[in-house]
């Protein structure tokens, strides 16, 4: 009988502690800057991701959106930090550099942030962080869109390039874009808002002054497009959009990345930082290979806009 006992006991133990592995928990804090289509949709697919590399239930989710706001970053970041999360997942540029600020301990995985080098403050950066911070890159290829803009509409003498000046990736894609511009003849100017309460006027003053307008990845305007769709379209100047999400809102094209493949590729790296198969230090920042040109039928019919034949629908 005792030796019946003894023998349960160890089955037992075995039991349990393979279901203490079972349960084994990790936590991934997430900041997100706002809501809008394409950070919604990088978030999804890092979170898809992880799970299906970790297993369902095993890692507990934070996700915490900043509303706009790069002081709600700090503080997100800051509680993630004090919490003693495993993992923090920034979402864009400022919620990136939120989390850098907080820590130089816990791994961060940014997500939706254009150019490194520029979001951290990096010279001559050559796509290694080399401390607790890696991530994927939306990068598009900024040459390639200045082409776009002029396919598009080659008798445009004047194209406005309006952005958030609070978003550092934002000015390097304007003033990238920019430069490109005016090395084909054209004439370029900046129009920069600080904040989303003066993306009304500033959009109507690119309006007024522009043949087109070309709208980085920028998180401030994708959160409202609507103004600006409000603003150009009834003045029948067409917007080229840096991402698609903004392009849905209102743009006529982009030349723009999944950002929910961006996101899984962001969770299958945090899934190997967790698992212990990759030292974040090492891991150099990852970019989107494929880049589609789209087109918004809806506005483009409303515009009479006709872009070329292997331009694929948004919708």
């Amino acid at each position: 009988m005792k030796k019946l006992v003894s023998i349960l006991l160890s089955v037992l133990m075995i039991l349990t502690a393979t279901a203490a592995m079972a349960d084994a928990q990790y936590t991934v804090g997430i900041c997100q800057l706002v809501t809008h289509e394409a950070l919604d949709a990088a978030t999804q697919g890092f979170m898809d991701a992880l799970n299906a590399e970790m297993g369902e239930g095993v890692v507990e989710y934070d996700l915490q959106n900043a509303a706009g706001d790069s002081n709600t970053c700090a503080t997100i970041a800051n509680a993630f930090v004090a919490a003693d999360v495993d993992l923090i997942m920034a979402n864009a540029t400022p919620a990136l550099q939120a989390a850098t600020i907080a820590t130089a301990d816990i791994p961060i995985l940014g997500t939706s942030v254009t150019e490194y080098g520029v979001a951290l403050d990096i010279d001559n950066f050559t796509g290694l962080v080399g401390t607790n911070v890696s991530g994927t890159s939306d990068l598009a290829p900024l040459d390639q869109q200045a082409d776009m803009i002029m396919t598009l509409f080659p008798e445009a003498k004047k194209v406005g390039l309006l952005y958030c000046s609070a978003e550092a990736n934002s000015q390097y894609q304007v003033d990238t874009v920019k430069a490109l511009l005016e090395a084909k003849g054209v004439a370029a100017e900046l129009y920069a808002f600080s904040d989303s309460n003066d993306v009304a006027a500033v959009a109507q003053n690119a309006c007024d002054n522009s043949d087109v307008i070309y709208v980085p990845t920028d998180n401030t305007v994708a959160a409202n497009t609507g103004i600006v769709d409000n603003i150009c379209q009834p003045a029948g100047v067409p917007v080229v959009a840096g991402e698609a999400g903004i392009c849905n809102g209102c743009g006529v094209a982009t030349l723009s990345i999944s950002y929910y493949d961006l996101g899984v590729t962001t969770g299958k790296m945090a899934a190997k930082i967790l698992k212990g198969e990759a030292n974040i230090a090492e891991m150099p920042i990852a970019y989107a290979e494929n880049f589609t040109p789209q087109y918004n039928p809806a506005i483009c019919e409303a515009l009479g806009v006709t872009v070329p034949a292997d331009y694929v629908s948004l919708y």
